[in-house]
């Protein structure tokens, strides 16, 4: 396994063994993907729905 492959959350990992969190607004949880390699910490919401509808719900 090279070093930058064991940095990554999810890098090189079988799918079930990428860590995951629940989400924000619907709390069901969601797993580490490769486009949120970066800023994996930040992600709160599973998806554009969930983030929209929370947008909305916000007083």
């Amino acid at each position: 396994m090279s070093p930058t492959t064991a940095r990554r959350p999810g890098g090189g990992r079988k799918p079930s063994e990428r860590p995951s969190k629940p989400c924000a607004h619907c709390g069901l949880p969601f797993t580490w993907r490769k486009k949120w390699e970066r800023d994996w910490d930040n992600v709160l919401y599973c998806s554009d729905r969930c983030r929209a509808a929370a947008k909305r719900d916000r007083p």
